[in-house]
């Protein structure tokens, strides 16, 4: 366990490290395949939902940011199917398209726990407290690129490239408001939780009969909503 040093200065690199550390390690547990990120990162002018399946997460609290997951069709559907086989369905009851709702509600499960993941291990390491919105999560057709309006004064955004096992490729974007976190003190961070145990509470989980599909959590209405939010 490292200790905080008093003359070290934590920024958006930094947050943007432990995010796609989250990331990584949080979709290799649950698929049990090497999730890996680009050694390189873009600066970019403004985060966006694209093609063809886009979910964003809005924190606030120490800080305030947006973070949003762009999935290519092939690498939402390889997660998808991964991650639900670990869990104990069987191929033939796998959706068959990244439009099908169970493929958006078991992404966006996967955004909660990166997003927490995340959350919890920046509280622990800068001693500061932040919160979450839940997952919203758009499968988008090839003409659309939906700006997300976060309210944040002095954005900072980046985007950095991630291959799935199957060598398919997603996209993280991260938008935060431009801030230091300056120890006043010297200190050694709590332990971190570990992600291996929610997912084996998953896995223990009854599994839903296939016969009676379970209903969507994000149902058509809710849908909408989000679409006349976002001006739609």
């Amino acid at each position: 366990m490292s200790t905080r040093k008093k003359n070290v200065v934590y920024g958006t690199e930094h947050l943007l490290s432990g995010l796609c550390d989250s990331v990584s390690k949080v979709l290799t547990l649950a698929t049990h395949s090497e999730i890996r990120y680009s050694g390189m990162v873009q600066k970019i002018g403004k985060t966006c939902l694209k093609p063809d399946l886009g979910c964003f997460v809005l924190f606030d609290g120490g800080f305030s940011g947006l973070v949003i997951i762009n999935f290519t069709a092939p690498a939402a559907m390889e997660l998808y199917a991964r991650y639900m086989l670990n869990m104990g369905m069987d191929k033939a009851s796998l959706a068959s398209t990244f439009t099908a709702d169970e493929v958006g509600n078991t992404m966006g499960e996967l955004m909660n726990q990166i997003v927490g993941d995340f959350t919890g291990k920046i509280e622990r390491e800068l001693e500061t407290h932040v919160t979450q919105s839940q997952p919203k999560m758009l499968a988008l057709n090839r003409q659309v690129v939906l700006s997300v309006d976060a309210n944040l004064d002095k954005p900072e955004a980046r985007r950095v490239t991630f291959y799935t096992g199957g060598h398919n490729l997603f996209y993280l974007e991260l938008a935060i408001d431009r801030t230091e976190f300056i120890p006043l003190r010297d200190f050694d961070p709590p332990g971190a939780h570990d992600p291996e145990a929610l997912f084996a509470q998953a896995s223990a989980a009854p599994t839903a009969n296939p016969s009676h599909p379970t209903k969507p959590a994000h149902p058509a209405s809710e849908h909408d909503d989000l679409l006349k939010s976002l001006g739609m």
